[in-house]
């Protein structure tokens, strides 16, 4: 354990986020409650064994007597009693997911005390029940409806909205009936002990690390699972004494758009747990001007205290107790993908930062976020309500009123609730957007949202929300219906509202510049920043001018894939299928004439398009049946016509030469440059038509880079065996440039052999889709939809190898490649055009192998262009989120 004046803000991993900088806050002497924090080593070994630590008891005491000499009272007094918060703290923020029980130290006489001391007796019996309730829900899994319903049932009695209207006299009542819940779901009375309220509390919040949604939140977040919480013991202070005290979280910058500015919510005489909860609708920062003028003028000056400090937005949460501030938190904010940009670029000219360290306040997945398109406004009717924009972006989707019909939703829903809490990520995790009644910015609902980069409207007080329909303005919306929510304007619609294209994917198209605008400029400037310090050259996958044209104005490099497969689809698809089912050569020749012409205008389009920059063509790689008539369909048409008693004629001959080619896994079949082996002239023709369309760029004036990639390669013979065949081509070829020839490594032997390989080729690309297929030995078309659910929620994958790089695997085969090939080769380019090139923790796993390139869809280069940027800039291999 460790008192507050012992610890700093660099001790995240043994003190967690929320005790580190409790510890932080104590040292700069602001006003924090005295405390101490149980390590997430305590937390760690409680999980192996499923018991506290044997020395944590003794350890307890010692600092409880040093929180009981700093505020003159002592735990578990009948007369003067200390109260105690036991809140949960890891090292990575996870706004909600684990418990926190306020109130600690709280009994049948110690409440009268402290009705007394305080000189308050609706106080006393306020935070008695609001323990009961914390406790009796997270220590013993009392379900929250239970309490919930006595206290509304207490409400109508005395015909009152709010919780804050209750008498002392109610109060007392609502704790009788509280007492009885929990005899009724656990089978014992609350406990009276002060001490073992404070054990089991420290164990329940231990639990929590691995409750359900907390569980479930680090795999959306990609946070470890073996980190364990600390938990942070607090004396207790209160902002639940009356009108003079209160209870508020604030910003130093707009979480939602990065303005400077003082932002927030205060709400008065209530809890913490209030505001996140968002039970009752808050008041803005501002007016704690005049609510309370001198604790609002000295949050000001820590809040700017604070994010000198930290070097960045800063997520405040603070209680007034009788007119006195006390600090419970800060930390370094959430914030949408706009403010993280936009804040970034202001701490640089602010000088507190450098464009390196402004690279790692942003990341590929907020810049694929602000890609997103938007509503378009002028084409959407008139509003159902308003409320308090939360999180931007803009979500369509059917209404749902409970978080378990949005997680089992096939189509896209809107999660509309009055509040949401920590049960309800599973259906916010599925949910295009959110939608509350209740809270501000600083709500469960908000705060989660924006951390995950959902659509999120909070606090729409008009919508009157039952159990399958909401009321709006007198309009009834019923589950089912089809609402649009804006979350940059607080603006909801009913049915489907167009959308436009982001302002950020137009600046990338070219269609806006970023003069005027602090989002497009912040993204300007870090992109360029970003391209300059970049080691791993961003190319693009490409099949066609279109798609190269636009990853160029995406800022790629070159063309790292051309799929020629692609190129033979629709009618051309027919001459393939001549060629591969053709029995002399005669045919085989035909066939190719036919195809020849069509593939050198493709490529001579192609490297028009990315003229000056290197195109790398990929030679015919289809799994054989996506060129071949379906079997099952050929079967039933000759069976047909012999039914009718015609002769099949043509159909029985291409049903034989079908059956003769079926294969029962075309995935590891007759493919890549096996097909290129055994059909004669199939890689020739291509290898000519690139050669051809290169030398007809030259003879226009152009400046192509063309590179040809032989697929599937698992030994160095066959690779040998086609370069010599294309070389004769290419040197038969007048006016041709020089064309390098290189292979794709997506065979695991490959991988082991390449330093073979590397001996008759001039580059490597690595195939990372089927290198993890083979290496996994799995079909990702089958097996996603079959199990990876299930591998997920067990904890087997935290993400799939499909979506990031598998590196222990995957990856060591990689570098296993790149080291052996390397050293056989010295100078040997080696890229990726596999998917992975355009997820951002891929792209830093290439860079650190070495790689010269990544090669992604055109959408996905500025997002690869910014996470190799963020990969060179890093000052360590430190963990950047």
């Amino acid at each position: 354990m460790y008192d507050f004046v012992e610890g700093n803000k660099d001790l995240k991993d043994l003190l967690g986020g929320k005790g580190a900088n409790l510890a932080e806050m104590t040292g700069m002497g602001l006003p924090v409650p005295p405390g101490f924090t149980v390590t997430t080593d305590a937390c760690r070994a409680y999980l192996r064994t499923g018991s506290l630590p044997s020395g944590l008891f003794g350890e307890v005491d010692q600092h409880l007597r040093r929180v009981q000499n700093s505020t003159g009272r002592r735990f578990g007094d009948a007369d003067d009693p200390l109260l105690l918060s036991v809140r949960s703290g890891a090292k990575f923020s996870m706004p909600g997911m684990m418990e926190t029980i306020l109130d600690i130290g709280l009994t049948d006489t110690a409440v009268g005390g402290l009705a007394r001391r305080h000189g308050d007796e609706r106080f006393a019996w306020d935070s008695y029940r609001r323990l009961i309730q914390m406790f009796g829900r997270t220590v013993f899994d009392v379900p929250a409806d239970a309490f919930e319903a006595e206290l509304a049932a207490a409400r109508s009695a005395a015909g009152v909205r709010d919780d804050a209207d209750l008498t002392a006299a109610q109060l007392r009542e609502v704790v009788h009936a509280y007492k009885k819940v929990f005899l009724a779901h656990t089978g014992r009375e609350f406990p009276q002990s002060a001490y073992e309220q404070l054990v089991l509390a420290i164990g329940a919040v231990f639990r929590s690390w691995n409750a359900e949604r907390a569980v479930l939140y680090r795999r959306q977040e990609r946070i470890p699972q073996d980190l364990g919480t600390a938990v942070n013991v607090m004396a207790m202070v209160f902002g639940n004494r009356g009108a003079n005290s209160g209870t508020g979280v604030a910003f130093t910058r707009d979480p939602a758009t990065g303005r400077r500015g003082v932002y927030g919510d205060y709400l008065r005489n209530a809890q913490g747990e209030d505001v996140v909860a968002g039970v009752r609708n808050t008041v803005s920062l501002t007016e704690l001007a005049t609510i309370d003028p001198a604790c609002h003028t000295q949050l000001l000056s820590i809040m700017e205290r604070l994010e000198q400090r930290y070097r960045d937005l800063c997520d405040i949460e603070f209680t007034i107790e009788d007119g006195k501030l006390w600090m419970l938190q800060t930390r370094v904010g959430k914030r949408t993908p706009a403010a993280a940009f936009v804040i970034a670029a202001q701490l640089v000219d602010e000088g507190v930062i450098t464009l390196d360290e402004a690279l790692q306040r942003v990341t590929g997945e907020q810049l694929a976020a602000l890609m997103f398109p938007s509503f378009d406004t002028g084409a959407a009717p008139p509003p159902l309500t308003t409320g308090v924009p939360a999180s931007p972006g803009a979500a369509v989707g059917a209404v749902v009123f409970d978080s378990a019909a949005a997680a089992a939703a096939t189509e896209p829903v809107i999660l509309v609730r009055r509040e949401t809490n920590p049960d309800d990520l599973p259906g916010m995790i599925a949910a295009r957007g959110i939608l509350t009644s209740r809270g501000g910015k600083t709500s469960h609902a908000a705060v989660v949202a924006r951390g995950m980069g959902k659509t999120c409207v909070c606090g729409a007080e008009d919508v009157e929300i039952g159990v399958d329909s909401c009321t709006v303005g007198g309009r009834t919306v019923r589950a089912g219906d089809i609402v649009s929510v804006d979350g940059a304007s607080g603006r909801v619609y009913a049915g489907e509202v167009p959308v436009r294209p982001s302002r950020v994917m137009r600046y990338f198209e070219g269609e806006r510049t970023a003069h005027g605008d602090p989002l497009l400029a912040a993204v300007q400037r870090l992109m360029v920043h970003a391209d300059h310090v970049a080691r791993l050259a961003v190319h693009a996958n490409a099949d066609t001018a279109a798609d190269a044209a636009r990853a160029r104005r995406f800022g790629a490099t070159g063309v790292g894939l051309c799929r020629t497969e692609h190129m033979f689809l629709g009618d051309r698809r027919v001459l393939v299928e001549r060629l591969i089912l053709a029995t002399d050569g005669a045919q085989r020749q035909a066939a190719l004439s036919a195809l020849l012409p069509l593939q050198r205008a493709d490529f001579e389009e192609l490297f028009a398009a990315m003229d000056g920059r290197p195109v790398t063509v990929r030679l015919i790689d289809p799994p054989l049946h996506e060129f071949l008539p379906s079997l099952s369909e050929m079967t039933a048409r000759v069976a047909e016509a012999r039914g009718r008693g015609e002769d099949p004629g043509s159909d029985g001959e291409l049903l034989a030469a079908v059956r003769r080619m079926h294969e029962q896994n075309p995935m590891l079949g007759l493919r890549g440059v096996r097909l290129g082996l055994v059909v004669p002239g199939l890689f020739a023709m291509q290898v000519r038509a690139v050669a051809q369309a290169a030398a007809a760029r030259v003879a226009a004036g152009g400046d192509p880079h063309p590179e040809i990639m032989v697929p599937l390669v698992g030994t160095v013979q066959e690779l040998e065996t086609v370069r010599a065949e294309a070389e004769s081509v290419l040197a038969s070829v007048p006016g041709a440039p020089p064309i390098r020839i290189g292979t794709m490594i997506e065979v695991p032997r490959a991988a082991l052999t390449a330093g073979q390989i590397a001996a008759a080729a001039d580059f490597f690309s690595f195939g990372t889709n089927d290198l993890t297929q083979m290496t996994w030995g799995f079909s990702r078309d089958d097996v996603e939809g079959a199990f990876f659910g299930r591998y997920l929620d067990l904890g087997i994958f935290a993400v799939s190898p499909f979506q990031t790089i598998d590196v222990p695997g995957v990856g060591e085969l990689v570098r296993l490649a790149v080291e052996r090939g390397r050293s056989a080769r010295p100078g040997l380019t080696t890229g990726v055009c596999g998917e992975h090139g355009g997820d951002p923790a891929s792209v830093r796993f290439f860079h650190d192998a070495g790689l010269d390139y990544v090669s992604c869809s055109p959408y996905r280069v500025p997002v690869a262009r910014l996470e190799a940027g963020r990969a060179a800039a890093r000052a360590d291999g430190s963990d950047s989120r």
